[in-house]
């Protein structure tokens, strides 16, 4: 009683410092709450926006330390921008890079953090989730919908993503049918953009969280798991087609996307027989490529175009979804009798005959082709992802938790590139038995289902023993510069994707003990050589003097397409290469009225060049009027970049630099700029990349400076003893001042070497003439000219820079220009990085100086033998 009362004076004594020590612990819990939150808000923020290579997508709070850490650096160290690149073209940058890169790619804008919940409850609205900071592919919105699934049972065929085809309704209202929990799930409602991606997400995962989704267990009908047949050795082949009695023939499924249609035709050409048939997919984003494919398909009969299209990403169901269509088409198709379904791409060519192919087939009609991982299971399922849900829409791949393999599986896989023949084919369209219609079920919900469900089809099903661990083709895989999460913007996982061959890859070929009958892969924007010596190995040379065998043209852009298909700063470039190339023509025929054109409308048509593997500039086709005239013609014009590095003598060490380039789209896996020639607007975000020799170990530095002599950017580079290309973008601040800009190396701020490059200013705003004075901040560099977060401005004594205030006043002056001295602003400036001297007329011109395209060496529209489909031989070919 003593104690007690004792306890309760001291309660009454001490209240209110009690009182305020239990309110000051509740503040600094809920205080810890809220920063644990917007910590895991921060690091998914920084997934979905980081665009760095090396990027491990599954450690966020690994990035959100290392950039912490930066921010509680002191302003003046901070504001160095130092940054260390890491070997192998630099893909890898230090910890310091990580976070400043991060913070600048958005330029500066600071987005608001996502309102991230733990968990979200029937009937909570999607609208908050929306995050526009996503970057996804939308050129080709898929339409469809999302209901309920059952398992097993064909007939509830269709949820967005199922291998199965049909679609089912959806709600138009985003309304969660259960509480959602997981990270992943929360993830992907946070970042999908559509409400009705969204609202596929939430049934998906509500489904899944009551084990309605998935099935638990699948039969099991090979008797002898694990087997496959011995692959035959090279030497063992009997590849005479004449001594094979009624010989095997081929379906040959192509997958194609993309402008690269003069590549497409060359390898039908290669492996076309009148025998055979050739059953081609285009993207639905593809609209060029589905037109050229559709004028193939009416030369040859036995060549179609499937009449419906889909939009497949890299990895997602959609691929799948479209080999099960094409399957069940071509089983459909009475008049084509064929055994064996091969796949292939546009980017595969054949390294042996035809003939040679069929006589294997012919050997091995009850076999079927396909690669496995050579890896333990576990591990596979691991790296595949195979133990994760995902779903696709929105063009993208959204990984939704964890899942289980079903019960009494063996999962296998490897290559989605296989042959198989049309027994298997049938069991996997027609069957309704439980291991087939569990795996669609299973392998609607799978990152890269096409490179495993085939597999494990066949690998359990009783035509087990028909498997053969080879899929007959060779792929040019360096996982060293193929693995670089190249995907992320579309798929929440890191894969790996091969390279393209070169000449030097083609021993890989040669050294090949089993049998194999593609490659893959080819690009002829980055190597064509290679495909010719594929081409004249197979089947001889063309005769000397066939044009055009080092030529090669590709498509950018075509009138179909549509204006809209253009960036501003694509097209404000293209119609000023015609407008010099114009100019110069008038120039050099001493204004004579016949040979002054004026420009009618936008270009008809825009073209790649390139020549003995060297990109040798663009082509741009448009209508014109000659003064005085109302006959309008169609001229081309040829557009060359000038070369801009500068090498300084007597660099010892430095000597190791070969070159130094900035452009956009740089492309780690094949290091080049898919931006060919460098076409750089106010809203473009460039990168540095300097290419080496072996040699001793240096340091560099990098120094950005703007047209106003503004100090950009300016960080250091160590460059390892046998590293090839030391790359990096420094995250300024859009949008970048339009005009000459200049990037030095410097050793110990002396000059080592120095490239000039244009960020040319826009005619053209959402496609329409800038004409609006009020839109010159497009042209006014960024605000308070900071290209970073911090002035660099105070090395520009260090630099020996001239005086800034005359060219900040000239670069004003510039940038409230419109109309008709904006058109000449950006002629003159890309008059200064473009010779745009050759000129083409599509028939005889008014211009008697004018020679017809067709006649020059140069124009897409002269002569290329070995890209045209010209009629079927005696043999059955056409090459």
């Amino acid at each position: 009683m003593v104690a007690s009362a004792r306890v309760q004076k001291l309660l009454r004594r001490y209240k209110l410092a009690i009182a305020a020590a239990l309110t000051i612990l509740l503040i600094q819990g809920l205080v810890v709450w809220s920063l644990r939150s917007l910590e895991e808000g921060e690091a998914e923020r920084k997934i979905r926006r980081s665009k760095l290579p090396d990027h491990n997508i599954q450690d966020p709070k690994r990035d959100v330390a290392l950039w912490e850490k930066h921010k509680s650096l002191p302003g003046k160290n901070r504001g160095k921008w130092s940054v260390r690149l890491e070997r192998t073209g630099g893909t890898a940058a230090s910890a310091l890079r990580r976070g400043t890169s991060r913070k600048g790619e958005k330029s500066g804008i600071k987005p608001k953090p996502p309102q991230e919940q733990s968990v979200i409850r029937p009937g909570w609205g999607g609208g908050v989730l929306r995050d526009l900071s996503s970057s996804r592919n939308h050129s080709d919105a898929r339409s469809g919908t999302d209901g309920a699934a059952r398992f097993p049972g064909a007939a509830v065929l269709g949820e967005p993503g199922s291998v199965d085809l049909a679609h089912q309704a959806s709600s138009s209202d985003f309304a969660p049918k259960c509480d959602i929990i997981g990270k992943d799930a929360l993830s992907a409602l946070h970042r999908a953009e559509s409400q009705h991606c969204r609202q596929e997400i939430a049934n998906i995962v509500c489904r899944h969280q009551a084990g309605q989704l998935m099935p638990g267990t699948l039969p099991q009908f090979c008797p002898q798991l694990g087997f496959s047949s011995q692959v035959q050795a090279v030497g063992e082949l009997d590849n005479s087609l004449s001594n094979v009695e009624n010989p095997v023939r081929v379906a040959f499924v192509l997958m194609v996307h993309g402008r690269a249609v003069r590549q497409l035709k060359r390898l039908i050409k290669a492996i076309y027989h009148r025998d055979h048939y050739y059953y081609i997919h285009v993207d639905k984003r593809s609209g060029y490529m589905h037109r050229e494919v559709l004028q193939v398909a009416q030369q040859y009969p036995n060549i179609r175009a499937t009449p419906w299209r889909m939009v497949t990403i890299w990895g997602g169901a959609s691929l799948l979804k479209a080999y099960l269509h094409s399957m069940q088409d071509l089983l459909s198709m009475l008049d084509w009798k064929w055994d064996f379904f091969i796949n292939l791409s546009a980017t595969d060519f054949p390294t042996r005959t035809n003939d040679e192919l069929i006589a294997f087939l012919s050997q091995q009609r009850d076999k079927n082709f396909l690669k496995s991982h050579g890896r333990e299971n576990v591990r596979f399922i691991k790296k595949q992802g195979l133990d994760r849900l995902f779903h696709e829409c929105d063009n993208h791949m959204w990984r939704l938790g964890e899942r289980s393999i079903p019960e009494g599986l063996e999962v296998s896989g490897g290559s989605d590139w296989f042959a198989l023949n049309r027994r298997f084919v049938e069991y996997v369209i027609n069957s309704q038995d439980d291991l087939v219609l569990g795996l669609k079920q299973f392998y609607s919900y799978a990152l890269l289902p096409a490179e495993s469900f085939f597999h494990t089809v066949l690998g359990n099903s009783h035509m087990c023993d028909s498997l053969v661990d080879n899929n007959l083709r060779v792929t040019n895989w360096n996982r060293k510069l193929g693995c670089k999460c190249q995907y992320k913007h579309i798929v929440d996982w890191c894969g790996c994707s091969p390279n393209d061959f070169k000449p030097q890859d083609l021993i890989r070929i040669q050294q090949l003990t089993r049998p194999t009958f593609f490659a893959r892969k080819f690009e002829s924007t980055v190597n064509q050589e290679v495909i010719e010596i594929l081409d004249t190995h197979l089947y001889g040379q063309y005769a000397p003097g066939t044009i055009a065998i080092k030529a090669y043209w590709e498509s950018v852009f075509e009138q179909l397409d549509g204006v809209g298909s253009l960036s501003d700063i694509a097209l404000t470039t293209y119609m000023s290469f015609f407008r010099l190339g114009l100019k110069n023509l008038a120039t050099r025929q001493n204004q004579a009225d016949a040979c002054r054109f004026e420009p009618v409308g936008f270009p008809l048509s825009v073209h790649l060049y390139f020549y003995d593997d060297r990109f040798q500039g663009y082509l741009v086709r448009q209508e014109v009027q000659a003064v005085g005239s109302d006959v309008k013609e169609t001229l081309e014009m040829w557009a060359v970049p000038q070369t801009t590095f500068i090498l300084e003598p007597n660099l010892k060490e430095f000597e190791r630099l070969k070159n130094l380039e900035i452009g956009t789209d740089w492309d780690p896996k094949e290091r080049i700029f898919r931006n060919f020639g460098g076409v750089i607007g106010p809203m473009s975000e460039p990168l540095a990349v300097q290419k080496w020799a072996r040699g001793p170990n240096l340091t560099a530095t990098i120094v950005w400076i703007d047209p106003a002599l503004v100090v950009a950017a300016s960080y250091d580079i160590t460059v390892d003893l046998d590293a090839e290309y030391t790359q990096y973008k420094p995250p300024l601040q859009r949008p970048l001042r339009p005009g000459t800009w200049t990037v030095k190396v410097l050793k110990h701020w002396e000059r080592v070497a120095e490239v000039r490059f244009l960020v040319t200013p826009l005619t053209f705003k959402d496609k329409e003439p800038l004409r609006k004075v009020e839109d010159s901040w497009l042209h006014a560099g960024p605000p308070r000219d900071l290209y970073l977060e911090q002035s660099m401005q105070q090395l520009s004594s260090v630099l020996q820079l001239p005086r800034q205030e005359p060219a900040m006043q000239e670069a004003r002056r510039k940038a409230q220009l419109v109309d008709r001295p904006l058109q000449e602003w950006v002629d003159s400036s890309v008059g200064t990085f473009w010779v745009t001297g050759n000129i083409c007329a599509s028939q005889t011109s008014s211009c008697p100086a004018l020679v017809l395209c067709s006649k020059t060496t140069w124009s897409s529209l002269s002569p290329d033998p070995k890209s045209e489909l010209g009629p079927v031989k005696s043999d059955g070919r056409i090459r």
